[in-house]
């Protein structure tokens, strides 16, 4: 991948809004010496307010990108340890806490390497996020019809959300009920149809906000609203910050 070290962030201290990495990244903070704790960033929201800047410990941050979204033994498996985490912090077991460390000593290395670490980082990014599963939930999450019902769900929700953002619009090319999607997804992700749709549309406002390449007034339409005061308002209950708030934090 070109330009992977802009996909990931690594560092020894907490920054909650480091250089290059988008709202719509996972993130990670490891508190190693005391309290052996593990901090989870689910996509498009915060850390927990009871962590501070500059708190030392190992921080990374990850797009998408770096997780096998088409794998569909563990996909649902991350989705689900970032939602079930997103309340803030466990603790590492004292028999996971060497492997840990271990494979985050590995990574620090390969991030710091300049030639060929892509591949070798999603590798070992995929073993440390398999330890954190296996500590939350005991085990990973049992294969069964409605965990493909939500990759499923996912994956359509990625080519259509634009266009479409009513969950109603997914249960019937699904074949099964709103209602029913909807006690699928609270299951499995604690969010209903509707709640990951516009979750979706936000993390792409803040990107296009950072991009810059058209106005607010532009945008709005292009998300399917009548007006530049509905956009504001929908981006505004979701962030507490209008469009404009967010995008002069951005350039300052």
């Amino acid at each position: 991948m070109k330009n992977w070290k802009d996909k990931i962030h690594m560092n020894t201290t907490f920054k909650s809004k480091p250089l290059f990495v988008s709202d719509n990244a996972f993130g990670l903070f490891f508190e190693m010496d005391k309290d052996r704790c593990v901090y989870f960033k689910p996509l498009n929201e915060s850390f927990s307010s009871s962590l501070h800047e500059n708190s030392k410990g190992t921080l990374l941050y990850f797009e998408r990108e770096f997780i096998e979204e088409d794998d569909e033994e563990y996909a649902l498996d991350i989705l689900s340890l970032f939602k079930r985490s997103s309340e803030g912090v466990f603790q590492i077991a004292a028999k996971e806490f060497p492997g840990i460390r271990t494979v985050l000593g590995l990574i620090e290395e390969e991030y710091n390497t300049q030639e060929n670490a892509y591949l070798i980082l999603k590798s070992l990014l995929k073993v440390l996020l398999l330890k954190l599963i296996r500590q939350l939930h005991n085990g990973y999450l049992k294969q069964d019809v409605h965990q493909k019902r939500v990759l499923l769900f996912l994956q359509l929700m990625e080519r259509h959300y634009l266009q479409e953002t009513s969950g109603g619009y997914y249960a019937q090319q699904m074949g099964i009920s709103e209602k029913r999607l909807n006690q699928i997804l609270k299951d499995k992700l604690e969010l209903t149809a509707k709640q990951v749709i516009q979750q979706r549309q936000v993390t792409e406002i803040k990107r296009m906000i950072k991009q810059n390449a058209i106005t607010l007034k532009e945008m709005a339409f292009y998300f399917g609203f009548e007006s530049l005061s509905s956009f504001s308002r929908f981006f505004k209950r979701h962030t507490l910050k209008s469009p404009s708030q967010f995008k002069a934090e951005f350039e300052s």
